[in-house]
C-alpha cells in the first residue's frame, strides 16, 4: 500500500548511480534522506516499524520543491545566477515525483467551490478556505498560488 514512493526513489537512485548521473544521485539521496527523517520523526506516535505513507511521502517532497523554489528566487535576487541554475535543475528532478501541477484555471473552479461549500466571504475566511483547497489538492499546486487565488476571489466576493 504505502511504500511506492520509497520504493520508486530507490530504484531510480540505482538507475542513475548506473547512468553515472551525479546530479540525479544527489537529489534522490536527498529525498530520501529526508523520508527518512519524517519516518524516524514519526515513530515515537506511530510505533516502531512506520514506514512513511505515499501522502506523507508526497508532502515532504514538496516542502523541499518549496525550498528549492525559494533558494532559485534568493539566489536570483543576489545575482548568483549559476546557484540559481543548480536549484533548478534539482527542483526539475524533485517535481518528477509530484503529481501533475493542476493550472490556474482549475485552481480557480476548486477554490470558488470551497468558498460556496464554507460559505466564505470575507478577508477572514482566508486562512479555512487555504487550508480545505490544499487538503483537496494535496500536492497538485503551490501553496502562493493558492493564496493568491483565494485572496482574489474573497476580494471580488466583497466588492
Amino acid at each position: 500500500m504505502g511504500a511506492m514512493i520509497k520504493q520508486r526513489l530507490m530504484d531510480d537512485q540505482k538507475v542513475a548511480m548506473k547512468q553515472g548521473d551525479r546530479a540525479r544521485v544527489d537529489c534522490v539521496r536527498m529525498l530520501r534522506s529526508r523520508l527518512l527523517e519524517r519516518e524516524v520523526a514519526l515513530r515515537p506516535q506511530k510505533g516502531p516499524q512506520y514506514e512513511i505513507e505515499d501522502d506523507e511521502a508526497l508532502a515532504v517532497i514538496a516542502t523541499y520543491a518549496k525550498q528549492r523554489r525559494e533558494s532559485i528566487e534568493s539566489f536570483r535576487q543576489a545575482g548568483r545566477e549559476e546557484l540559481a541554475s543548480r536549484e533548478e535543475a534539482e527542483l526539475a528532478i524533485v517535481e518528477g515525483y509530484l503529481p501533475q501541477q493542476l493550472g490556474e484555471a482549475e485552481l480557480r473552479s476548486i477554490v470558488a467551490e470551497v468558498v460556496a461549500e464554507t460559505g466564505a466571504s470575507t478577508a477572514r475566511d482566508t486562512g479555512k478556505v487555504i487550508k480545505a483547497v490544499m487538503a483537496r489538492v494535496r500536492g497538485s499546486a503551490d501553496g502562493k498560488l493558492v493564496s493568491r487565488i483565494v485572496g482574489e476571489a474573497l476580494a471580488s466576493g466583497n466588492g
